[in-house]
C-alpha cells in the first residue's frame, strides 16, 4: 500500500461523500473515469499548486484515487475496483450524473472552462 492511502477496508463512505461534494473534485473524477492515469499537472489548468495539492490530499486520503510518484510529477487514477467493492453503484451513479442530470452536468462543466 502507498502512503496514505486508505486500504480498501478502510475506505469509509462519509471520507468519500465529501470528497465527491467538491465542483473541482467532481470535474476530477469525471476526468479520471477514462481509467487512465492522468499527471497531476495535466487536469486542471490555471489553478494554484498549493490548491490543487489539497485537493489531491483529499481525494487521496478519502480512498477515491491512487497518487504514486514518476518521476517529478505524480500520477493520479481513479480506484474505481476499490470504491465499486465497498459501496456497489456509488461511482456508477455519481459518473451518471456527471454526465445525464442537466445540474451536476453543468457544474462540472462550469468548472471545466474555468479551469481551461
Amino acid at each position: 500500500m502507498l502512503e496514505n492511502h486508505p486500504q480498501r477496508a478502510e475506505i469509509r463512505l462519509e471520507n468519500v461523500l465529501a470528497a465527491l461534494g467538491n465542483p473541482m473534485r467532481m470535474s476530477v473524477v469525471s476526468i479520471l473515469a477514462d481509467g487512465s492515469e492522468h499527471t497531476c499537472g495535466s487536469l486542471l489548468k490555471g489553478v494554484s499548486k498549493s490548491t490543487l495539492t489539497h485537493h489531491w490530499r483529499v481525494l487521496r486520503d478519502s480512498g477515491v484515487i491512487w497518487q504514486k510518484p514518476s518521476g517529478r510529477e505524480n500520477l493520479l487514477s481513479l480506484r474505481r475496483d476499490d470504491l465499486n467493492a465497498r459501496f456497489p453503484g456509488l461511482l456508477e451513479a455519481f459518473l451518471t450524473a456527471t454526465t445525464q442530470d442537466g445540474l451536476t452536468r453543468a457544474t462540472v462543466n462550469d468548472f471545466h472552462s474555468a479551469a481551461s
